[in-house]
């Protein structure tokens, strides 16, 4: 039988493998639309279970039929619009020209240094000092059960024209919205997340490089080759470096349900290493990025396909652990 050849995994396009500057992720690219509202939120991973659906889609081989599909569960408490920052045209791309901020509560104060002037007024703003402006979103982790006081701070777009993004945010600025002002049930959305770490680890379990044999000289848990000698070593070359604590992105992920009863989907004694899920909480078909506690973003899908089917699939019935 002949020997098998397997030199490596790891995909190319999946790069730079380094780690992440923060926990939670920056998205430099927004998706646009026509109504004036947020095109993104943010939660918490408490965990995964499945759920039993009626299979809705007319072309499905289970049409009519229950069936058993994996979720993962995030806990989605209200966020708070504490700022709006404004951007102009220069130089062929967008730069800062200034932000407003909201009275600021108490733990804001642990992420950023609150100035003791007041705040100006949104009614200063005018449609034609700015070409765009984002939205300065913070999280409110206090109100998880996780043990976390300190919130994210992070910008998120608004659809809409630049008139009506400036009256969303004089009528909402300082104010708590819900993830059913974003999202609805069945929509498709883009997670953004931080993978979970594994530390600076080796060629033979960073991309699957073979264990060389017991008689291999030099090394046996390295690349066979590292290339061309008359050049430094590539970056294709499967060497020891970081694995994992990544900034990655999962696209066109759907949204099963949206509840509001926690006991509903709290299993006994909690989901481990989370505990009891207590506000609005978001079902998502699959597995995301990350670990428990982890905040996650989620974006309205910039590249949805067209063809996606948005039907009803009524669900039946969580499957909780007793």
């Amino acid at each position: 039988m002949p020997k098998a050849h397997h030199p490596r995994h790891g995909s190319m396009q999946v790069w730079p493998r380094v780690r992440a500057k923060r926990s939670y992720p920056r998205i430099d690219r927004f998706s646009k639309a026509k109504d004036a509202k947020l095109l993104g939120f943010a939660g918490y991973k408490a965990g995964m279970t499945h759920i039993i659906i009626t299979d809705g889609r007319k072309n499905s081989m289970t049409k009519g039929e229950d069936i058993s599909v994996p979720v993962t569960v995030l806990e989605c408490p209200p966020v708070r619009i504490a700022g709006v920052r404004f951007y102009k045209k220069k130089y062929k791309a967008i730069q800062p020209a200034g932000e407003m901020m909201a009275k600021p509560d108490k733990e804001l104060g642990r992420k950023i240094n609150i100035s003791k002037k007041e705040p100006k007024a949104t009614d200063s703003a005018k449609p034609e000092d700015f070409d765009d402006l984002r939205i300065l979103i913070q999280t409110q982790p206090k109100m998880t059960g996780i043990g976390k006081k300190k919130p994210e701070l992070f910008e998120v777009c608004i659809g809409g024209s630049k008139e009506e993004k400036l009256a969303f945010v004089k009528e909402n600025l300082g104010k708590e919205l819900s993830v059913k002002d974003v999202f609805a049930e069945g929509q498709l959305i883009d997670i953004h997340a931080v993978t979970k770490g594994k530390g600076f680890q080796g060629p033979v379990k960073r991309f699957g490089v073979k264990v060389r044999g017991r008689k291999s000289e030099k090394t046996k848990r390295g690349p066979a080759s590292l290339g061309d000698w008359k050049h430094k070593m590539t970056w294709r070359v499967a060497h020891a470096g970081q694995m994992g604590y990544h900034n990655r992105v999962d696209y066109n992920k759907q949204i099963m349900m949206i509840g509001d009863e926690a006991e509903k989907v709290n299993a006994a004694g909690g989901f481990k290493r989370y505990g009891n899920v207590k506000n609005t909480y978001l079902l998502i078909k699959g597995s995301l990025p990350g670990p428990a506690k982890r905040m996650v973003r989620m974006e309205t899908a910039m590249r949805a396909d067209p063809k996606f089917e948005q039907a009803p699939q009524t669900v039946q019935h969580i499957i909780t652990r007793k």
